[in-house]
């Protein structure tokens, strides 16, 4: 075995092993391993495999101009290429989302609809094509934008959209471990973001001890402040339009690990999120327009 080893090519070999690997963790080990090597896979390997193209491309030119032998070079060129082709997760050309299914992961959550009023699900469950921007990622392949009438104005003016300013209730009864709201809200359709998460709240729930996210509050209207114990209905601040975002919306979230302590936002593993109280299914999808219950 050692010596067809050595005939395939010591990297090629390690190049074969290190994407099956990869691969296997995603699909059956899942956990924060799993997240590890998605990222990997989408970010690592193309790159990885774009210089290894580049560098075996080289040594077969240096090799023909010396009439050796290229087979085992071009072996390599085209596992290299493979491992680029993860560039087409990369750019979501390939949109395939993160392969992990909400009935394999435990524990999932059942809370209640974070508004008074009715709301319009912007995007929200299982699949691509109901919850694009999400499912690619393991942090939040189970996360929410949710809007209200009217939306998708165009409007520079965030007061032009349903949401802007509304009441944020809290879904949960948790303790609050961070809250900030000290960002500038930017007009809608603009460019001039300054974070990923904007104005935020992070809840830790009694009932699992997981972590509920929401993101894109309005600038001074955190009610709550870290240590605070909240309960179902307690007002924790307004919508707003901070951090990336293209108009106003909430943005909300389940994970396992406490954001406070990942080297990242998207360095974790999103759990399932389900909602009770209201006039549509728990898991609600892209387009759904939801009417809480009178609390």
């Amino acid at each position: 075995m050692v010596r067809n080893i050595r005939k395939f090519g010591y990297l090629s070999s390690l190049m074969m092993l290190v994407v099956v690997l990869l691969w296997i963790t995603v699909l059956w080990v899942h956990g924060l391993a799993g997240a590890y090597a998605w990222l990997a896979l989408k970010f690592i390997l193309p790159v990885a495999g774009g210089i290894s193209v580049m560098v075996n491309v080289l040594l077969i030119l240096l090799k023909s101009l010396r009439n050796k032998p290229i087979a085992l070079r071009m072996v390599n060129l085209f596992i290299a290429a493979g491992l680029t082709l993860h560039i087409l997760l990369t750019l979501n050309v390939v949109p395939l989302a993160y392969p992990v299914k909400a009935h394999s992961l435990h524990p999932s959550v059942t809370v209640k609809w974070p508004f008074a009023e009715q709301t319009v699900v912007g995007w929200g469950g299982d699949s691509t094509s109901d919850n694009l921007p999400h499912v690619l990622w393991p942090s939040e392949r189970w996360a929410y934008d949710l809007v209200m009438e009217p939306y998708d104005t165009g409007s520079t003016d965030p007061e032009d959209y349903g949401i802007w300013d509304r009441e944020v209730l809290s879904p949960v009864s948790g303790t609050v471990i961070a809250a900030y709201d000290d960002e500038a809200d930017i007009p809608p359709g603009t460019e001039e973001i300054l974070s990923m998460e904007g104005n935020y709240l992070y809840l830790q729930m009694d009932e699992t001890g997981t972590y509920l996210l929401l993101n894109h509050l309005k600038k001074d209207t955190v009610a709550v402040k870290a240590g605070d114990h909240v309960k179902p209905g307690d007002l924790l601040g307004h919508v707003g339009n901070s951090g990336s975002t293209s108009e106003p919306h909430l943005h909300i979230h389940h994970q396992r690990q406490n954001p406070l302590k990942t080297p990242a936002p998207i360095l974790a593993e999103g759990l399932p999120l389900y909602f009770e109280g209201t006039d549509v299914e728990p898991m609600p999808l892209k387009g759904t327009v939801v009417t809480p219950d009178q609390r």
